[in-house]
């Protein structure tokens, strides 16, 4: 079941589940953890925030880095139009822009900084998103995964989060995955070690974790 095919709630309520966490973390301490990527936006530079859903993580960049020209790209139109809308409302469309694009064919290159917000699990193959994502950065660019937090065993995730983002992965995210013909379904509980594999297979060379929280694990990855 593809994640175009439910309706909005489960939309506007991803929207809300996450937004708190990115407001609290993503321009306080996420971003400044990646090497030099902070003083990059601070004078300019460009974004792409891929998966962007209701563009709660664009909006949250542009108002942070007034100087970047950001884009949110998602394959869902009807999540695109929504969140133009919200980028109207808040007084960011004349800098802050949204279009309708797969993870693993957004068009333009040479981005300071691509991000991925709890939603690379969600891809049919991350590893060509992955591919994509390395094509179009710039020189000395990075890519920010933000992914749910979990270990690389089983057993790691037998607590309160780790059950919570299981029910999310069966319900959601690992359906939606297959529906794209995907043969690689990493769910919400891929761990490090398996995110790891997945973006050196798509061509990255160096992958850091970052920051985390309770919730969230926070990657580099460069060329």
């Amino acid at each position: 079941m593809g994640w175009h095919e439910h309706g909005n709630d489960v939309f506007e309520g991803c929207r809300r589940f996450f937004e708190p966490g990115y407001r609290a973390n993503l321009l306080s301490s996420w971003i400044p953890s990646l090497d030099g990527v902070h003083d990059r936006l601070q004078a300019g530079g460009r974004v792409a925030d891929v998966g962007c859903g209701h563009g709660a993580s664009t909006m949250i960049i542009t108002e942070g880095y007034p100087n970047a020209a950001v884009t949110g790209f998602d394959y869902h139109d009807d999540s695109i139009a929504h969140a133009r809308d919200r980028a109207q409302n808040a007084g960011l469309s004349d800098r802050l822009h949204f279009e309708v694009a797969r993870a693993d064919g957004f068009p333009g290159s040479d981005y300071n900084l691509v991000t991925c917000f709890d939603c690379l699990h969600d891809m049919g193959d991350p590893v060509a998103v992955a591919r994509h994502v390395r094509r179009t950065l710039a020189e000395g660019g990075a890519w920010m995964i933000v992914e749910p937090r979990a270990g690389d065993r089983v057993e790691d995730n037998l607590n309160p989060v780790g059950r919570a983002y299981y029910a999310f992965s069966t319900m959601l995210c690992t359906p939606n995955a297959l529906s794209q013909g995907g043969q690689l379904a990493l769910g919400a509980q891929a761990g490090q070690a398996r995110l790891r594999e997945t973006l050196t297979a798509g061509g990255f060379t160096r992958v850091r974790r970052a920051a985390e929280t309770s919730f969230n694990l926070v990657l580099e990855a460069r060329p």
